[in-house]
């Protein structure tokens, strides 16, 4: 099997339990559109096919463009939720936050910094939604 192949199976498995599939609709699905009743005797274009008829489901997609979320001590989950607004509200990715760790307090990752350093990135962004919305309203 190859790690395309795994990768394709974990997505599916996540599908299914997003889906609240049981393992007999599972099964009937898996045949219905290729076949098979296990997806670890699926092609890699089988396995795709069933992946796109669970987002179709309504199985979100993830997107790559957003990078993925810092992981962080449980006393910061507060903060980072609020700097993940932040980059929401904005359209940026996390890559941007993790651009204004690296300019602000020379760290290469979010993970990694203070809890003070977490705030001060915080603020840094709540004054950049200010002044994109005081530019919004001039228009």
């Amino acid at each position: 099997m190859t790690p395309n192949a795994k990768k394709l199976i974990g997505a599916i498995k996540a599908g299914q339990a997003f889906l609240g599939w049981d393992d007999v609709l599972y099964r009937q699905t898996l045949h219905r559109l290729t076949g098979k009743t296990t997806s670890t005797r699926c092609s890699l274009e089988e396995l795709q096919t069933i992946k796109e008829y669970m987002h179709q489901a309504g199985f979100p997609r993830l997107s790559p463009k957003h990078g993925r979320r810092p992981s962080v001590a449980k006393t910061r989950k507060g903060v980072l939720s609020k700097i993940e607004a932040l980059l929401t509200d904005a359209g940026r990715p996390w890559a941007y936050a993790e651009g204004m760790a690296k300019r602000m307090f020379s760290r290469e990752r979010v993970d990694w910094l203070t809890t003070e350093e977490l705030t001060k990135l915080m603020q840094a962004l709540a004054i950049d939604a200010k002044r994109r919305g005081k530019r919004e309203n001039q228009r």
